[in-house]
């Protein structure tokens, strides 16, 4: 009997990264709360104004190694739960592309910020792969410009200064209305648009579950919160989905 499995929507924030070894920006810990002053590197008015900032970003990604970072269990859990057969759909806040590398199809996640893998020149629009920009990083190029035209070459993320792309909201809302599952996993779901997502998933009758380790404004709606280290608390969840114990959510 192939009974119909309820729709999984999945919101991602930073934690889910940190076992990667990519820092949580706005954390109690986050480079923004440690250098307030790093937030105009990926802000889009300094970064395309000053070549000063624009080298400054460069080392920063450089430095940062994020193209290094593997994905760790929580990703991993979240591919699984794609091969198990339950309908999945990630909404990621991050721009690593840590869950397609997990092996979940990228046709499932929505990019909500973008992504930090790719550039993309502000002028041609031409797309190229942030790996080979940083290789001309490493070779002695301070700020690598657009090799077909020779314009300023950004990253294809939302920088702060810029709104998301509405056809990519207009896909997540979509996602919210009508998935029965919401989990919401190392966000701390304060920054909008995409906390409004847990909202809009609630108000259509889906059950929330928070996964996070700090208290998020949507803890006393959750059907369920769990503080367990993300690596550890999204592998038992993802069991318990595949399980069908949705009743004990």
């Amino acid at each position: 009997m192939n009974e119909k499995r309820p729709l999984v929507a999945v919101l991602t924030g930073a934690g889910i990264s940190t076992d990667s070894g990519i820092p949580d920006y706005r954390g109690p810990q986050g480079l923004w709360q440690r250098d307030p002053s790093a937030q105009e590197l990926v802000t889009l008015q300094p970064y395309l104004a000053s070549t000063e900032v624009r080298r400054r970003a460069w080392l920063m990604r450089r430095d940062a190694g994020a193209l290094a970072a593997e994905p760790n269990a929580g990703h991993r859990a979240l591919a699984d739960l794609e091969r198990a057969g339950v309908p999945v759909r990630v909404l990621t806040q991050n721009v690593d592309g840590l869950h397609q590398a997990a092996g979940l199809s990228a046709r499932k996640v929505v990019e909500l910020h973008g992504t930090a893998t790719e550039v993309q020149c502000v002028r041609c629009r031409e797309v190229g792969p942030m790996a080979a920009a940083l290789d001309r990083v490493a070779a002695g190029e301070d700020d690598p410009a657009c090799e077909q035209c020779g314009a300023v070459l950004r990253p294809r993320t939302v920088m702060f200064g810029e709104a998301l792309d509405e056809r990519v909201l207009a896909q997540a809302d979509a996602i919210a209305k009508a998935c029965q599952v919401f989990l919401a996993v190392g966000s701390s779901l304060q920054v909008r648009p995409a906390a409004l997502l847990p909202r809009i998933a609630v108000e259509h009758g889906a059950r929330l579950i928070v996964v996070n380790g700090e208290p998020t404004p949507y803890d006393a709606e959750a059907a369920e919160v769990i503080r367990e280290p993300i690596s550890q608390a999204l592998p038992k969840l993802v069991r318990r989905l595949v399980d069908g114990d949705l009743a004990a959510l």
